[in-house]
This record gives structure tokens, sequence and C-alpha cells, in this order.
């Protein structure tokens, strides 16, 4: 090995490192480097240490047995639970998806029987170096079966899912999330195609993504759970958590008003007497400047807590702070998963009522755009923060933040956001039959649809493109970003065509995927790229006669082209890009170029 190479894998070693219990670096560090080039870490003791077991516990699990220093590999974490399921009736293991490199994704049932009792879905390591949720998740496992707790599954069911994103958990390195203290390396953010499996609900593109869709639509969980880790800025808070539309923007409400009612208080009193310091996750608008306050958002259905308010699921993500220590924040996530069966189990029948509620709601708007609002919505009077002061970095060339760990108070405002744009939702959405990954989708998702047995001739929205432009690749994807112009069509669908009702359970989730408008639709992630290619052209003789006709019939299209001339010297001297411009304007000259593949049936 490199004299450099030994060099950097020693400055990730001291990422990971920091804490009196986590293993020592192996290599020899850079001259110069403090202890960690991580910020202090506060002192911390709570009455959730007397949660971990003696080292002689024949089932202690892989993280306590290594002092929260590491973290086990996925067969580790699947022997140890095989030996759980064989010593207890209350634990069963099953498979219920595989990964793109075809892995098996196992859950566990902890249940003492009884059909129909209601499901809390408990999640972690979707993004597979955020690991807290799955070494939390087996000492509570361990504990329900062999330690007294079982009471906890008295009125419900809990399906563990230890690590969701398994190819990128093996992919383990010091390299990976590097300003998280512990464990000494982690998993990759991305799967196997280096998707991020948080951002693929609606589009739902990797297998795990459509095996945990699966499993929601299966169990319809009363409570949905999302182990997760900042990042951010450094702070007093360990525990954070967070849902859709805490403050005011959630798309269905009452699952929305049941965890900020009920959630978030009863979670955060157990958290605090357990020795952590909670609270509602705060999303920075700007990490290098934190008192300029939190961002409050909608969420869309790309990630687990908006797929869950689509769906009429109440779905907690769980945010740990990514510089406390491994260990205080396991255990932090085990207080919270424990309190959080205790309040499903009594709350049961009212978050029910909610889901219900929710599903028989049909709303005839939906926010698709938003901007961030002139003034805040509300204030943090003392918000917790971590003091720091700034260095000029030779590295990056201006002042970056070093923070001291010494605690300081903030007063934070809350920073809610404006609605910019709001669609009315149709009546319906018509498919076209060749559309097979469109409806493939609806499919995986649940959305009912049926198929035309015969031509039908209608009136519909049909909607065309302006001026669109293809994003940065992200999540495997070319997203599209376009302006948009409806105009009323009368057309005959042939048979085949695909029928979506808006008038269903998951008619909001339908719209989210199928209103051009909406920011997590098929047609933003870019799922129609044949509509972007021109169609054939013809030669400039004939071009430039048709192009003269259309600005003599056409006084709009006219002044559009004298303004572009007089503004683009470039454009107006290239003979070839005039007629391109005029031809793209014609009417009706494809039925593909431009025009969004879906038409809407409106009210």
């Amino acid at each position: 090995m490199s004299k450099t190479m030994s060099r950097l894998l020693s400055v990730a070693a001291l990422c990971a490192a920091g804490t009196a219990t986590a293993q020592q670096p192996t290599h020899t560090p850079l001259p110069g480097l403090p202890a960690s080039v991580l910020p202090p870490a506060l002192p911390w003791s709570g009455a959730s240490e007397k949660l971990i077991v003696a080292k002689d516990d024949p089932w202690i699990t892989p993280a306590e047995q290594a002092g929260f220093a590491t973290t086990p590999r996925y067969a580790e974490v699947e022997a140890w639970l095989r030996r759980l399921d064989a010593a207890s009736p209350l634990i069963s293991l099953e498979t219920f998806g595989r990964t793109g490199e075809g892995r098996d994704m196992v859950l566990v049932r902890a249940s003492k029987g009884g059909a129909g009792k209601p499901v809390v879905l408990v999640q972690a390591g979707i993004h597979a170096g955020e690991i807290d949720g799955k070494d939390a998740g087996l000492m509570l496992l361990r504990d329900i079966a062999m330690r007294g707790k079982d009471r906890l599954l008295d009125k419900v069911d809990l399906v563990f899912v230890p690590v969701y994103n398994i190819d990128g958990h093996e992919k383990m390195s010091r390299w990976n999330f590097p300003a998280l203290r512990g464990p000494a390396e982690k998993g990759y953010v991305g799967n196997s195609r280096n998707i991020n499996l948080n951002r693929d609900y609606a589009k739902a593109d990797a297998p795990e993504s459509r095996a945990m869709i699966g499993l929601l639509r299966r169990l319809d969980p009363i409570l949905y759970i999302d182990c997760h880790v900042s990042d951010g800025f450094d702070m007093q808070y360990d525990i954070t958590f967070t849902y859709a539309g805490w403050g005011r923007y959630a798309y269905h409400r009452a699952t929305a008003d049941w965890l900020q009612r009920r959630f978030g208080p009863n979670v955060t009193a157990a958290l605090e007497k357990a020795g952590h310091i909670p609270t509602i996750y705060p999303s920075p608008i700007d990490t290098r400047e934190p008192a300029k306050g939190i961002r409050q958002a909608p969420e869309g259905p790309r990630y687990s807590t908006g797929y869950g308010d689509f769906i009429g699921v109440p779905t907690v993500l769980v945010e740990n702070h990514m510089m406390k220590p491994y260990r205080q924040r396991v255990l932090g996530t085990y207080v919270l998963l424990e309190a959080a069966l205790k309040l499903a189990g009594q709350d049961a029948a009212q978050i029910a009522g909610a889901k219900a509620g929710d599903r028989a709601s049909r709303p005839a708007e939906m926010l698709t755009r938003w901007k961030p609002a002139a003034e805040p919505v509300g204030w943090v009077a003392q918000f917790k923060g971590i003091a720091f002061d700034t260095y000029v970095s030779p590295a990056s060339g201006r002042e970056e933040q070093r923070w001291l760990g010494r605690p300081v108070n903030w007063r934070m405002p809350i920073m809610g956001q404006e609605p910019v744009e709001t669609v009315r939702l149709p009546k319906a959405w018509w498919i076209p039959a060749e559309q097979a990954d469109v409806i493939d989708r609806l499919t995986v998702h649940g959305i009912r649809y049926e198929v035309l047995d015969a031509p039908r001739t209608l009136t519909l929205d049909r909607v065309r493109l302006v001026d669109p432009k293809s994003m940065p690749v992200r999540d495997a994807r070319m997203p599209l970003d376009t302006r948009l112009r409806h105009e009323a069509v009368t057309e005959t669908l042939p048979t085949g065509t695909v029928y979506v009702p808006a008038d269903q359970p998951l008619g909001l989730l339908a719209a989210a995927l199928l209103e051009p408008e909406s920011q997590d639709s098929f047609l933003a992630w870019g799922f129609f790229p044949e509509i972007l290619a021109s169609p054939p052209g013809a030669e400039d003789f004939v071009r430039a006669p048709i192009a003269d006709a259309l600005l003599a019939g056409d006084p709009q299209i006219r002044a559009e082209f004298e303004g572009k001339l007089a503004a683009d010297a470039t454009f107006a001297a290239d003979s070839s890009a005039r007629l391109d411009w005029l031809t793209e304007r014609l009417p009706d000259r494809s039925d593909y170029y431009h025009i969004y593949p879906i038409r809407r049936e409106r009210n």
C-alpha cells in the first residue's frame, strides 16, 4: 500500500472514530490531525444504557458485543435472527423480495398470533450506511422474545425489515457516510444500480422498492417507521423524527393529525425519560448558518413519508443526529420503537379511523409547486444548538465551519411554503395501451384501473410540452423540466386504452403520478423519452413555403417569430434554425412530438 493511500485510509478511520467506545484507528494518522476529524462529542449518559446486556449474555447482539464500534454484515444478522426464530415461538422469518444482486430480502414478524391484528412495520437501512435501526431492532426483538417484553405484542404485531438496501449494506467502507460518528464501516447510500431507494417509491424502478410497496399493500400497517441518520449541522438533540405535514402540509390530514397530536408527544416523553434529547427533525435552510431557520414543506410520494401520506398510512421518518456516538443513537432508536409499539396498540382503533377517513376523502385539487414563505410560520424560542467558528480551508479556499462542542441556544424561525401552482384534478386519466411501463407501475401501487373493451369517442384534455429540457441524471432517470399547455381535443380511444378513475382510495397517488404538473409524475421523471424526438423532416424547398404560409396565417406565431428575430441576432442569421423554429409550431405535425401521451378527462 502506498503512503498516500495509507494516510487517506487513516483520515477515513478518524471520521468513524471520535468516542471512547469506538475502535481505534489502525493506520498512522496524518501529521497534525486531531484525535478525530469530527467535532467533539457531548458527554452523554441515560437510563436507556440499561438496555445493553452483559458481555456473557447468550443473546447479546453483534453490535453490543463489539461495544457498538462495528455493525454486523447481513449474513451475521440473518444467522442471529434465525437462531432467535428457532428459540422463540414469537419470532418468524419470511422472504418478501429479492435485491438487484439476487439477495433475499428478509423480514421478521414478532407476534402472539391472532387473525387480523394490526401491524407496525419498521424498516432499517434504506440508506444502508444509516443503520441504527437494524441494531436497535435486534435488541428490541431479543427483549420481546427472551426478556419479558412480549406484552408489546398484546394488541399489535411487529414486522421488522432489518436491512432494506441489502446490496448497498454489503458495500461497507470507512469512506461511506464519513460524517457519521460510527460504526467504523458503513454501507452505501444507493442500491446495486446506485438508485436512492428513498427517492424511488413513486417511480418504483428498483426491485427492492417494488418488494416494499408490495409489503405495504399486503400488511396495510397502522404505523410505518423508516429509520435514518441525519446530515446537516451539529446540535444537542440526538434523536429526531418527522412526518409529512407536521405543520400544515399533509395531503391527507387525519393520519397526519394523529402523528402530530399523539405520536410526537408520546415518543418525545419516552425519549426524555430515557435520558435522550429528542425533537422534530430540523431540516436546515442553510447548514452554514443554522440560525436562519428550519424548513417546513410538503413531501411528494418519492419519499417514504410522502408515500405514506399519499396512501393514507401514518409514516414516521426517524433521523438520528449523525454526530452522536453510535451507541447513543442505537439506544435512542430502541426507546422510540418501543414507545411507538405501545402507542400503536393503545390507539389502534383511532388510527384505523384516521386511515379510513383519509382514504374516503376525495380532494378536488392538489398542490404541485410551492416556494419559501416570506415570513416565518413559527419560531423555536430555545433551539439547542452547538457553537461554531470558521477558518479558511487551504483545500476549499473559503471559510469552513468548525464545531466547538459547546452548547448554545438559538432563536430559530420555522420557514414554511407558499403555494405557487395547484391543479384541479380530473375525473379520470386515459393511458394508451402501449405505455406498458406506466400501467405496470399502476399495478405495483395497487391503483385501480379498467381496460376499454370497445373504442370510445370523448372530448379530453391534451397536454403539450413547451420548451422541455432534460435535467441531469438522477437515480437512474433523466428528469424532465417543461412548461405545459392544455388544449381540448375530441379523440376516439382504441380498444385496450386504460381508464384510471380519480374516484378511488388511491386517487391522490394516481394524481401525483399522472398529473403532468406533479413533481413526482411519470412525465417529470422522464418516462416518455419518445415524445422528445423530432418527427421526420423534409427538404428546405418544401419547409420554406409551409413556414411562409404559417407566418401569413397565424398572427401570434408571426409576432413571436419577429420578436425572436429582433432579440437574437444569431438565430436571425441561421436559416435552418429559423425553419426549425417554425416547423416545430406547425399544428398537428406529430401525434408524439412534445405531446404528453396520457389524456385527462375533465369533470
